[in-house]
Parts: C-alpha cells; sequence; structure tokens
C-alpha cells in the first residue's frame, strides 16, 4: 500500500501501481465472478471485469428491461445471462448488486445459493450495516466484502472507457478463507478503480447517504432552487438565472475545482467574485451545518434505511418516482436547462 498525506492525515491507499491488472487477473483466475442485478452498477461493473479479462456471469430476472439490456450488452442467456438464483449457484464471487430494497427481499433465496469459501460482495455498505432491518447476515463460512465505486454506474463505465477510473472505497467484513482482502483488491482493480481506499462497511454507508442526500445531491438541488427562484422573483430571465445558477457552474467552475481545487479556482476567477465569495461562504456553511447534523444523526439512526425500505418496496414505487422527478423534469427551471444546454456550442445544428 503506499501512504498518502491527505491534508496533514496519512492514509493507506491502493494503486495500480503496486497491484496490476495482471496481479488481479491471477488471484481471480479460478474465480467465476456472478453480477447479481443488472441495473445501476452492474452493468458497468460486469463489463469491466468481462473487457479485463475475469470470468463474469450476470443474474437478472428474465422479462425485465435489464434483461433486455444484458442481452444487448452481448451477455448469453444459458452461457453468461442467467436468473439470479442461477448465477448466485455458478459464482464463486457473488456480487450483490440488487438495490437496497432488493438486497432485503431476496436475501433468503441467494444466502441458499452460496458454498463455503465463496465471497459475498457489496457496493455499499447499507445490507451488512443495517442487519436488524435488511435481514442480511451471512453465514461465518464466506468472505464478505465491499467495493463502493465513488460514482454511479455510467461514470465507472465512461472512465473505464476513457482509461480514467475511478476512485473507490473497499472494505473486509468477514474473512473466512484468509484470502478475502487480496480477492477484494483484485476485484477493485477489475472493475477499474483508479484507486482504492480502506473503509468499514458503516463508514461507507454512513458516508454515503449523508453525501448524497447532501451536497451530491439533495442540498445541491435545493440550493440551485432557491437561488433561481430568487433571481427569477426580482425579473431575471430563465435564460440569465439558470446560466448563473447551473451553467457556469457545471461548465466551467467545478471543472476548475476538479483540476486543482476551489483555492484555485477562485484565484482564477474576478477580483470581485473572489472577494463575495469569501464573504459569504462562512454564512452558507452556518446556515446549513445544523442541517447536516441532523442528516447524519438520521442516518446513523437508522431513520433514513426505514425510509428507503419502506419506500423502495412499495409496488408502485417506480411510477411514484416517475411522477416526483417529472415535476423536477417539468419546472421552469430545469425546461430552461434544456434549453439552454441545447445552446450549446457542440449542439448546434451544421448548416449544409
Amino acid at each position: 500500500m503506499a501512504k498518502i498525506n491527505f491534508g496533514g492525515v496519512v492514509e493507506n491507499i491502493v494503486t495500480r501501481e503496486e497491484f496490476p491488472l495482471e496481479k488481479a487477473r491471477e488471484v481471480l483466475k479460478n474465480e467465476v465472478v456472478a453480477v447479481l442485478g443488472y441495473g445501476v452498477q452492474g452493468p458497468a461493473q460486469a463489463l469491466n471485469m468481462r473487457d479485463n479479462g475475469i470470468k463474469v456471469i450476470v443474474g437478472q430476472r428474465s422479462g425485465t428491461p435489464s434483461w433486455d439490456k444484458a442481452i444487448a450488452d452481448g451477455w448469453i442467456p444459458g452461457e453468461t445471462l442467467f436468473s439470479v438464483e442461477e448465477a448466485a449457484e455458478r459464482g464463486t464471487v457473488v456480487q450483490y448488486l440488487l438495490s437496497d430494497a432488493g438486497q432485503h427481499s431476496q436475501w433468503p433465496k441467494i444466502v441458499e445459493c452460496l458454498n463455503e469459501g465463496d465471497m459475498i460482495y457489496f457496493s455499499h455498505g447499507f445490507s451488512i450495516t443495517y442487519k436488524d432491518q435488511t435481514g442480511v447476515v451471512p453465514p461465518p463460512h464466506l468472505d464478505v466484502a465491499l467495493v463502493a465505486p465513488k460514482g454511479s454506474g455510467t461514470s465507472v463505465r465512461r472512465n473505464f472507457l476513457d482509461g480514467s477510473g475511478i476512485n473507490a472505497s473497499y472494505a473486509v467484513h468477514q474473512d473466512a478463507t484468509g484470502k478475502a482482502e487480496e480477492r477484494t483488491i483484485a476485484l477493485g482493480i477489475a472493475i477499474g478503480a483508479g484507486y482504492l481506499f480502506p473503509t468499514t462497511f458503516e463508514n461507507e454507508v454512513f458516508s454515503d447517504l449523508t453525501g448524497e442526500r447532501g451536497i451530491l445531491m439533495g442540498a445541491l438541488a435545493g440550493v440551485m432552487e432557491a437561488q433561481y427562484t430568487e433571481l427569477r422573483s426580482h425579473g431575471h430571465s430563465p435564460s440569465e438565472a439558470f446560466n448563473e445558477t447551473v451553467e457556469e457552474l457545471t461548465q466551467s467552475l467545478i471543472r476548475l475545482v476538479a483540476q486543482n481545487g476551489m483555492d484555485w479556482m477562485y484565484a482564477n476567477c474576478s477580483t470581485t467574485a473572489q472577494r463575495g465569495a469569501l464573504d459569504w461562504k462562512d454564512k452558507f456553511r452556518d446556515a446549513v451545518a445544523p442541517i447536516f447534523s441532523d442528516l447524519y444523526q438520521s442516518v446513523v439512526s437508522g431513520e433514513e434505511t426505514r425510509i428507503v425500505l419502506e419506500k423502495n418496496s412499495d409496488p408502485n414505487y417506480r411510477q411514484n418516482l416517475e411522477k416526483e422527478l417529472k415535476v423536477m423534469h417539468d419546472s421552469e427551471m430545469w425546461q430552461a436547462g434544456l434549453a439552454v444546454r441545447s445552446l450549446r456550442p457542440e449542439n448546434w445544428k451544421k448548416e449544409n
């Protein structure tokens, strides 16, 4: 492992340099990796491993859009594409990538398919950490591990194809074989991780649920809506309000942050922007700090888990979700965004 200084705190991480793909292939040469679920993370991890020369099969319920997508991606029914239960029986590493609610409902069937020495692999600490609610308690004869890419499945695949990879955390919850950590790191390299950093199942899910509800999605969308609405209330046009709220952030400023950090982005903006941002930054921080505290406690207490399992187990969940997303899609702000994106130079229609 490499020792890296993260702002004064030294952490151990695993890079492709000390654990190259060739080593991962050697570790996994006798494994059959069964990817259960072909929804969000499943396609990316399965395709990346297949492209990296790992023996992979997919488990998915037939007659679903995800089954059709798997076939379109080159998985062959009866050869590399099976029912969830049959894939679990055939795999020596079982990547349990169903939704959190799906993991809860399917676990009694899946656990019966696992043999001594198999690994049950997660990309989220949810089911293990909240076992009292999910019922997911692996028997002692299994390796239990986690590799959690820090991005959506779409990003995992896209970054793999462009050669950059995506960072991931990893954890070993149970080591029945004595080889769980090596198997886990090999799987992380095989799915295309840029680098791997150690965590625990508990820490992964606490940080992940907080991040998704907070700055990555919930807080970001909420703050954008607040600023857009304020600008519109004072007569600014939809185009102006959207550009100043979303477009400049996503197409310019956040890219500067990604390159060299927030201070570098500040340094490369006007002095007026610098002064105003520095003066208002702490006010925003102090205003939302109590909300983040409430959010973290809701995650740790299991309340967020209760809500997820209850809502996602509703047979009408998909229809209800579509309605909620449609409200967002149809709002003036995101309709303005649709128009703004169509006007980006790469989307201009070329004249004949």
